[in-house]
């Protein structure tokens, strides 16, 4: 194929086609294919919010949401007006950003080089044993996209500036004890309330519905009876997991496996030990005498875990006996490691050892010879692991092949289905959430709707879910979004629409009984006439458990009633249904002393006050923002 784009590019028909190309530069000049496109997304006090940054950090918040949220955030994404008033939130913040930095300029606000120096050395996460390492400071500086040590710390020092800003407003916000009570006493308020709830459903069978008001709720509404963009794929699937199953496992196998690797099967000596220790202090020949001395003590009879108590200078293991629980080889000093381990029997008591430590007497007291597992004990699980090792050296050398064969022939999978032996699978319609595994995994779905699998239709890169799986598509069949035609949703609009209808006829009824209530008549037979009655409640709380939360809520929002004014109102429920209120009477509340509530209203005023700050920096800025897009690229 390249040789033939080679041959074909030195014919004449290329040629004069060349010659229009380099014609066209000459004549328009390439000064403007140079000028710089202001792809900025907003500007602020005349510094301008790069297109990049606005992508950076739509991608980051993106990152925290799907971490946060899962596939729930999978489902929001899919939804248009959701993800604009996300790209929206994202800009709010950068224009916020900018607005703070400037601030923090104009207030001569710096952070020396010294401090910046000072911090960047006492983060733990650039810490080795608590000390500063340069090699992984760079390390994960870099792994974050600072591929320069300067772009950190210019990063750093702006948010340590913005910080700095931020700390001097909020911790200088603090409440005053009658503050705390007032609170205390709002949230612990009580109220007695009579409701009645006039349903929405006794009117449906009233309402009607035009075929106009169908259509028109039809075109007003044209995103909510959108057809998602669906495609479906063709995919070879390489599980470990399935490789597995066919690895066949001999005896011979397990046995020279056991044999190579009998070093873990097997548990070294282990001794329980007791010393006596005589540091050297000023005076090693004193220190020797001393230990001298001791031993004698302990071969003419006296009991070596008294002796140890009283005469070794190491304490911890002196309230012991000595026991310095259970040693293997290799642990200790080396001459303390070869008199111990000399020791042949149980009970016995070695000579003087000299480490740098001072003076031992050591005395074995227990035990445990060295073992090794039995092969036949270890079998079945000496036969999962071969199986599983065998796989995964298995599933690698498939998966290099499978990426190699589906590069060189991108226009089919079978070549490289029949390189790894696989079958050629197909999925069902995808959509960019919602789907079934492994097709619930973002980097499967950003594949199967890229742009090298929609327009170039050739398969995808190797694609790798955990490490057990891995999988290559292509595309089968691709359906745009589209609307879904009236017929379809006709039946949907017209039962909504009269709901809607029915709703408003309870929100009606409701209105004019609030009228007859606040002249003063009795409402009880109107109220039985719409199928309702009033049903009372005392000592209502704001999160009450009892009664539907839209009523709770509305009842802490009247006012208190008094002699010669009802406290009344309607609510909407969540079910089209209208709730007629009357608070009778409020209880205040006890007022209660609470840290964790003073630290909570604290930091309410506080982000009160920053969010005050910044709206008044606003007030004074001129800023300009430019609508912006879902980012061409999403990592």
């Amino acid at each position: 194929m390249l040789e033939s784009i080679r041959e074909s590019s030195q014919g004449t028909i290329a040629k004069v086609i060349l010659g229009f190309i380099i014609l066209t530069f000459a004549v328009a000049g390439i000064g403007s294919y140079t000028n710089t496109v202001d792809t900025s997304v907003a500007e602020v006090n005349g510094e301008k919010i790069s297109q990049s940054a606005f992508d950076k950090a739509y991608q980051a918040q993106r990152n925290r949401m799907a971490q946060q949220f899962g596939q729930m955030f999978d489902t929001l994404s899919a939804d248009s007006n959701y993800m604009a008033n996300f790209r929206n939130g994202v800009l709010d913040n950068l224009i916020n950003e900018k607005l703070i930095d400037q601030s923090t300029n104009d207030l001569a606000i710096r952070i020396s080089d010294q401090r910046l120096k000072k911090t960047i050395r006492e983060m733990p996460e650039f810490q080795v044993d608590g000390v500063f390492d340069n090699n992984r400071y760079l390390a994960i500086i870099n792994q974050a996209g600072f591929f320069q040590s300067s772009d950190f710390r210019d990063y750093l020092r702006v948010e340590m500036s913005r910080r700095q800003l931020s700390q001097a407003l909020v911790v200088s916000e603090f409440n005053l004890p009658y503050q705390e009570k007032m609170l205390s006493s709002l949230q612990n308020q009580k109220r007695d309330i009579r409701y009645a709830v006039i349903g929405a459903e006794q009117f449906k069978a009233d309402m009607s519905v035009t075929d106009e008001e169908i259509n028109s709720f039809y075109q007003e509404n044209q995103v909510r009876f959108e057809n998602q963009e669906q495609v479906k794929v063709d995919y070879i699937a390489l599980d470990v997991n399935e490789l597995a199953k066919d690895i066949q496992v001999s005896d011979e196998d397990i046995a020279s496996y056991y044999q190579d690797n009998i070093d873990n099967y097997r548990t070294v000596e282990q001794r329980r030990l007791a010393h006596i220790l005589v540091e050297f202090a000023d005076d090693e020949a004193a220190a020797e005498s001393k230990a001298e001395a001791v031993l004698a003590r302990i071969k003419q009879g006296e009991d070596f875990a008294e002796l140890a108590k009283t005469e070794s200078d190491d304490t911890f293991s002196g309230e012991n006996g000595g026991d310095l629980d259970w040693i293997e080889p290799g642990v200790m000093d080396e001459e303390f490691d070869k008199s111990a381990f000399a020791l042949a029997e149980i009970g016995t008591v070695s000579e003087i050892v000299k480490t740098s430590f001072g003076y031992h007497i050591i005395k074995l007291t227990d035990i445990k010879p060295e073992k090794t597992t039995p092969l036949d004990e270890l079998r079945d699980d000496l036969r999962v692991q071969i199986s599983s090792e065998k796989a995964q050296d298995k599933f690698f050398e498939l998966q290099q092949e499978l990426a190699t064969v589906s590069f060189e022939f991108p226009d089919s999978l079978d070549d490289a289905a029949g390189a790894v032996n696989a079958q050629v699978q197909s999925s069902a319609w995808l959509t960019r959430a919602g789907n079934a595994a492994p097709f619930n995994d973002v980097k499967v779905i950003n594949a199967a709707f890229s742009e090298l699998v929609l327009n170039d239709n050739v398969n995808s890169d190797v694609i790798e879910i955990g490490d057990d799986l891995v999988m290559v598509l292509r595309l089968n069949e691709y359906k745009e979004a589209n609307v879904k035609p009236l017929s379809e949703v006709q039946a949907q609009i017209k039962t909504e629409l009269v709901a809607k209808k029915a709703a408003e006829k309870a929100k009606t009824v409701a209105d004019e009984l609030i009228a007859e209530l606040k002249s003063g008549k009795d409402i009880t037979e109107a109220l039985a006439k719409v199928n309702s009655a009033f049903e009372v409640k005392t000592d209502i709380t704001r999160n009450n458990g009892g009664i539907d939360g839209s009523i709770s809520r509305e009842a802490f929002v009247l006012a208190h009633p008094t002699a010669d004014t009802l406290s009344v109102a309607t609510t909407a429920l969540a079910n089209g249904d209208q709730a007629l209120i009357e608070v009778q009477a409020v209880k205040p509340g006890d007022a209660e002393e609470s840290e964790s509530q003073r630290q909570q209203q604290t930091s309410q005023l506080a982000q009160s006050a920053y969010k005050s700050y910044v709206d008044s920096l606003k007030v004074d800025a001129k800023i300009t923002r430019r609508a912006v897009a879902e980012p061409t690229s999403i990592l």
